[in-house]
């Protein structure tokens, strides 16, 4: 999933909208959608997030009200996001975020399930 397929959309514009804690990004074949910052901090690619191999993956809780600070360029393949929590280390490629667009629904059920069955309940603040 990290890898670089060139047949993946790219972004042509991305936007971060830090009241609505939203991440907007539109990509080259009209996909546009909106992630959540709680979304892509829980979905990070980093292997504080994904462990080093299958099965190590860590629940992240508590993201509820993380927001991104800050944004830059990693070539012109991937964006590295700096979070209000301190998390800084995922590398998110065109791929990956294109997959985050396409996915988004299935991945967040994912997540709130996860949320559920370790006993978790998200407190988002208003």
């Amino acid at each position: 999933m990290s890898g670089l397929n060139a047949n993946t959309p790219n972004p042509v514009d991305i936007k971060l909208h830090q009241v609505s804690k939203l991440l907007e990004i539109k990509f080259d074949n009209n996909t546009e959608c909106q992630l959540s910052c709680e979304f892509l901090r829980v979905y990070s690619p980093s292997a504080e997030v994904k462990g080093h191999g299958a099965g190590q993956e860590v629940l992240q809780v508590d993201k509820e009200n993380v927001n991104i600070t800050s944004i830059e360029p990693v070539g012109n393949y991937a964006i590295k996001l700096f979070f209000t929590d301190g998390h800084d280390t995922g590398l998110y490629s065109w791929d990956y975020l294109y997959h985050l667009a396409e996915n988004y629904e299935a991945l967040w059920l994912e997540y709130i399930g996860q949320l559920d069955a370790a006993g978790h309940k998200r407190n988002p603040s208003a």
